[in-house]
């Protein structure tokens, strides 16, 4: 049975800036929890947001860099969920007028060029981090857990491409381009380690000649190549696995 895969990335990137996306916070990594917030940026009643022109100016540059069409107006919306790391109960993101739309990134592997296009570049502020106790500070086996709302407010660029990725070597070598491109432009240092930089892989596998997938799978906060190769290899096996499964007893 032949299968074709379809794979969309979502990159996320914390913005070299010395303050946060909507007040006047340090960003500096590594200090004391919580000692780098404000009403704002913990959400208390009656504050306002106002927005860091440097990190605004470095996600048009990205946008030019990945050819975009750069909007001629923009805006914020809020991204309403909840969860321990939004104090707000909302994030404040860009939806149906972000900054870049219909750009695109050419990969070249084993001398032939293949095309990623980028649906859309926008800005948003990062999430608190949730921290878990225990002696592996895995959630699973915690004894408890806290915020530290430091990262909260830090400026965040979305990059999401297009459905265009065919297999993992793609998708790696989508990934490792972009970061090269990133860290060229000076506007992030692209510290995997540190969550820096992280992606969120969408995977859908259909049998070749079906115009649907059964199902779409979404894979969070990857933030390295080894676990973006290995996410994706497993997702794609399980996929595959489940619906020669589905076929073979018709289910």
């Amino acid at each position: 049975m032949e299968f074709e895969i379809k794979i969309g990335l979502e990159t996320h990137v914390e913005l070299l800036t010395d303050s946060k996306m909507f007040c006047g916070c340090s960003t500096k990594f590594g200090t004391a929890p919580n000692t780098q917030t404000c009403p704002i940026c913990l959400g208390h009643p009656g504050t306002l947001p106002v927005i860091n022109i440097k990190a605004f100016d470095y996600t048009l540059k990205v946008a030019l860099a990945l050819n975009c069409k750069i909007a001629n107006f923009t805006q914020f919306h809020r991204k309403n969920y909840f969860y321990p790391d939004l104090p707000k109960g909302y994030q404040i993101s860009q939806y149906d007028l972000p900054v870049g739309l219909n750009g695109y990134l050419d990969i070249k592997l084993n001398g032939k060029v293949k095309r990623i296009g980028i649906s859309r570049v926008h800005m948003e502020e990062d999430t608190a981090k949730l921290l878990h106790f225990g002696e592996t500070g895995r959630i699973s086996e915690a004894t408890g857990s806290g915020l530290d709302f430091n990262r909260c407010g830090i400026p965040l660029l979305e990059i999401v491409s297009a459905p265009d990725i065919k297999n993992v070597t793609q998708a790696k070598a989508y990934v490792m381009l972009l970061k090269k491109i990133l860290e060229y432009l000076e506007v992030s240092d692209c510290n995997m380690e540190e969550g820096r930089f992280r992606v969120d892989a969408n995977i859908s596998v259909r049998k070749l000649g079906d115009e649907y997938s059964k199902e779409r799978t979404e894979l969070k906060n990857l933030n390295s190549f080894r676990f973006l190769e290995k996410g994706l290899s497993y997702e794609i096996k399980r996929q595959r696995d489940r619906s020669e499964y589905l076929e073979q007893y018709q289910i």
